[in-house]
């Protein structure tokens, strides 16, 4: 979260809003008023969970999730579908467009969020202006209707005998449209009784894991799909259009004309859009740029000046010449596919759009200087033109790589309302919140236009793109962290790069646990040996913050709630022992024993103390400052939802115990019993001064409680920051769902986790958009790591280690999984014999010496076998020679020699019991 002043404003009104409202009600005794004390703890013990729904969330239900225009689920579906870093495009629900935030005016103060529009928000006491940054796409979520910036769509003409029949695809046009989402590719279904062809829309960027360029491309596919579901051979034309955008926002009367361009090749068919601009500035506006549509078949015809007014007429007249308009009058233009069907036949033209805008704010340029020379993409293509020549020369490897990860799903057994709540929220880095400049160098707000400069106590939270694009990540540690970011004298790490000049304790550590993943997440050992030096003033920065030497952090600083706290604080605690934890595993890699021993005297003492000392019997807390006491704000005897979050943070990247488990799962349960509600309502209408993350009727997790009902548990002189404590943020909520699910508390998170995803359910607002400080916010980002817990999943590329321990039904289990070099499908099983193991590799090349199973059941392992099969002119089998060994109920299988695994080849291992 972010210190500005203006968010401190709203929430420092808010505070004496409450207060003023509390005061209001107190009773008066005789001409005294009674000093306030603090709402009473008013979160039930008993959940009132229905046990049987309880139990529906491990199914993996036959179909995957899908909404739908009858139960009026369309609304406000908005899936962003182009490129990583090239703005947000968003798919509706009916498969329209909508949106086109590429134009460059996400900017603090200027555009924040999905929608710069400040909405009235009644607390159960008042009114409320909520901001963008404070949740008003939460309380009034935006339309896709009411937000189409530019025009786009298809229509369908069929001939059948002597009967035309026209369909715009758009949800007016149909019976029924059905919106099938799996981030990052959406499918809609149209039906209607008097048509006579089934039709579908399949809509996307091409998202393929570990190939960042080729996932980062300015653009979007639209594959239409119609069937000819009668007995009678048809006629049918795929009608595609789309606006011209160059200059849409800044062009005015008399500043230029648009101007449409047909181009084709022998199998394609593109318009390519610009803006011949008068005015010399709109050549550098940030909207100055190109558009394309491409279809990527034979067009039966090109209209570039198309008039989407859908009738005969609009089907049957084209113009392959130029098409020129005044400004600021729209200019669209359209490309035709036509094709005869006999009954059964399938007909499927395939479109693109592509823009190129690569004119950043100038604001965004003061923020960061790498903003200067525009964009990765504006470095590598001169236009949308280019863009499009690019897909089209290599659109058999995007498409069909594309379409590879989507086997993520259907290769899993996990449920797939599951998937897609731990996995969609990596469609953040296909929006206006993030960017690649020309520099190749990654940077992003907290939510978009919101909080300036890749936070470090943000993104430690989100484990998604560590995961799926680990190059992006060890990037900014190198280039960021201990870069721009780094104060190489003491080792500190400014927590918002050059956007702040001092650092904050959680980000330190989280960052540091962050360096130890990214050398997982490598192929060999070159970035902890290139950054060794800098990680460890790094982590001797972190670890001097401790001022007694009981290996418990007690300087007082910035922290992810924007606050100074003072004294011993579990959280901040914990997560620093995880992080010299992870420091002494990468000094004994690096072969550094005298400082691996400074680390180890560090988590012991830490533990020791932490445990001995924080702990009240039944969750971690707060012990306030020997000398301040509790004068300022802090959770104190709380309940604190990052409480263990350094547990939580080891599992991610496997580390040994930094808690105790009987006191880490006590903390837990007490987050549940304490923090836990399904309806949150009652809370919030009594703790007032929070963000609407979350209305009444609906639950979650909320951040502080206070089970003791103290009088001022939050300190003597409370801050604006008080407010936080009141909320439900879904990062904070991802991160305990990841961590009960890897303690084993599987119910809880997954109820927790389904909790998130029914608060965006599409009949209330956008279930792509999680928000915190403003839309599409980084930390829910950290939903992959529930992902991650419930395969248990490690890895750790220079060890050439792999291991999975799945939580969730692992007697028959299955799911995708992501590597340094590459990624693939896990299976494992088990029979009355033994138990099975398989990886088929999908993509890229995977290196593998030791491999770590859970025994489903325990028993005596007799032998293992492990084989590989290859796939060349012919299947070739690979005996593999083994040893294995078997400790607290884990199977450690040791391959002879390191097996270099290339794609499509399928690992088979058989345990004998």
């Amino acid at each position: 979260m972010n210190n500005q002043n203006a968010r401190r404003v709203f929430l420092k009104q808010a505070g004496l809003l409450s207060a003023a409202l509390s005061l209001s009600t107190l009773p008066v005794v005789g001409k005294y008023l009674l000093k306030p004390q603090q709402p009473g703890h008013n979160i039930p013990v008993d959940k009132n969970l229905d046990p049987q729904w309880v139990q529906s969330l491990y199914n993996r239900e036959s179909n995957p999730t899908t909404y739908f225009k009858s139960k009026n689920e369309l609304k406000y579906i908005g899936m962003p579908v182009g490129g990583l870093h090239t703005g947000t495009v968003y798919a509706g629900g009916d498969g329209r467009l909508w949106l086109w935030q590429i134009f460059n005016e996400s900017m603090e103060g200027v555009h924040e969020g999905i929608n710069p529009v400040t909405v009235t928000w009644n607390d159960g006491k008042s009114n409320r202006q909520i901001r963008p940054r404070d949740g008003a796409a939460y309380v009034a979520p935006p339309e896709a209707n009411k937000m189409r910036v530019l025009e786009q769509g298809f229509a369908i003409q069929i001939k059948i005998g002597d009967k035309t029949i026209i369909k715009e695809l758009k949800e007016d046009d149909w019976d029924e449209v059905s919106f099938l989402g799996s981030y990052p590719t959406c499918l809609i279904r149209y039906e209607s009784k008097d048509c006579p062809v089934g039709v579908s829309l399949s809509v996307g960027s091409p998202f393929i894991p570990l190939d960042v360029d080729n996932s980062s491309l300015p653009m979007t596919f639209l594959h239409v799909m119609v069937v000819n579901k009668s007995k009678e051979n048809i006629s049918v034309t795929v009608t595609g259009w789309l606006e011209n955008g160059a200059n849409k926002l800044s062009a005015k009367p008399g500043n230029g004309k648009k101007h449409n361009k047909h181009i084709a090749t022998t199998n394609n068919s593109s318009i390519f859009m610009s803006f011949d601009a008068i005015d010399p500035k709109l050549k550098t506006s940030t909207d100055a740029g190109t558009m394309c549509l491409t279809l990527h078949d034979k067009a039966s015809g090109v209209h570039t000046g198309f008039n989407p007014t859908i009738s005969n007429d609009s089907f049957n007249k084209y113009n392959n010449n130029d098409s020129l308009a005044e400004a600021p009058d729209k200019l669209i233009g359209s490309i035709s596919a036509t094709s005869k069907m006999a009954p059964n036949d399938y007909f499927s033209p395939k479109y693109s759009i592509s823009w190129h805008f690569n004119h950043p704010h100038p604001q965004l340029i003061k923020l960061v200087p790498d903003a200067a020379k525009g964009y990765y993409y504006g470095k590598k293509f001169k236009d949308a033109l280019e863009v499009s020549k690019y897909v089209q020369t290599n659109f058999n490897y995007l498409t069909d790589t594309a379409n590879l990860w989507t086997y993520w799903q259907n290769a899993s057994t996990l449920p797939y309302w599951f998937l897609d709540r731990t996995f969609l929220n990596l469609g953040t880095l296909a929006t206006a919140n993030t960017y690649r400049f020309a520099s190749g160098r990654f940077w992003s707000w907290e939510g978009i236009g919101a909080c300036a400069g890749t936070c470090t106590h943000v993104w430690q939270y989100a484990h998604a793109m560590a995961r799926v694009f680990p190059t992006l990540e060890r990037d900014m540690r190198q280039r960021v962290d201990l870069g721009t970011g780094f104060y190489p004298d003491s080792g500190a790490i400014r927590f918002r790069g050059e956007n702040e000049n001092r650092p904050a304790i959680d980000g330190q550590a989280g960052t540091i646990l962050r360096f130890y993943r990214e050398h997982q997440m490598s192929e060999d050992d070159t970035f902890l040996k290139t950054n060794w030096p800098s990680i460890k003033k790094a982590v001797k920065f972190m670890m001097a913050q401790d001022k007694n030497g009981d290996g418990m952090i007690d300087t007082p600083m910035e922290n992810t709630l924007d606050a100074v706290w003072e004294g011993e604080i579990a959280w901040i605690v914990g997560l620093c022992i995880a992080a010299a934890e992870a420091s002494k595993a990468m000094a004994l890699e690096m072969n550094d024993t005298e400082f691996a021993k400074t680390c180890k005297t560090f988590v012991t003492n830490g533990r020791k103390n932490m445990e001995q000392h924080l702990f009240n019997g039944e969750y971690f807390i707060h012990r306030p400052d020997a000398k301040e006491g509790r004068q300022k704000l802090g959770s104190y005897n709380t309940c604190h939802i990052d409480q263990v979050y350094g547990q939580s943070w080891a599992f991610q990247v496997g580390l040994p115990r930094i808690l105790d488990k009987d006191k880490t799962i006590s903390a837990l349960k007490a987050l549940w019993k304490y923090n836990f509600t399904a309806d949150v309502g009652p809370y919030i209408q009594t703790h007032l001064g929070g963000r609407p993350y979350v209305l009444p009727g609906e639950g979650g997790m909320i951040m502080n409680t206070n089970p003791a009902n103290e009088a001022k548990p939050y300190g003597e002189n409370t801050t604006w920051q008080l407010g936080y404590f009141h909320e439900c943020m879904s990062g904070f909520e991802h991160q305990v769902a990841a961590h009960m699910m890897a303690e084993g508390m599987v119910d809880e998170s997954l109820i927790l986790t389904r909790m998130i995803h029914d608060r965006y359910h599409p009949a209330k607002r956008n279930p792509f958009n999680e928000i915190e400080c403003s839309d599409h916010y980084a930390r829910a980002m950290a939903s992959y790591g529930t992902f991650i817990s419930a395969c248990g999943f490690t890895y750790h590329g220079p060890k050439a280690t792999i291991g999975f321990a799945p939580k969730i039904d692992p007697k028959h289990f299955s799911t995708p999984f992501i590597t340094a070099k590459g990624w693939g499908s896990y299976y494992q099983s088990r029979t009355e014999e033994g138990q099975h193991h398989g990886m088929e590799i999908l993509y890229g090349t995977l290196k593998l010496e030791k491999l770590n199973f859970e025994l489903i059941k325990k028993r005596e392992v007799k032998s293992v076998t492990v084989l590989v099969e290859r796939l060349t002119d012919k299947l070739v089998k690979i005996p593999v020679p083994a040893t294995f060994s078997v400790k607290d109920n884990q199977l450690t299988i040791t391959l002879n020699s390191v097996f270099n695994f290339i794609k499509m080849d399928r690992l088979k291992i058989d345990v004998k019991c």
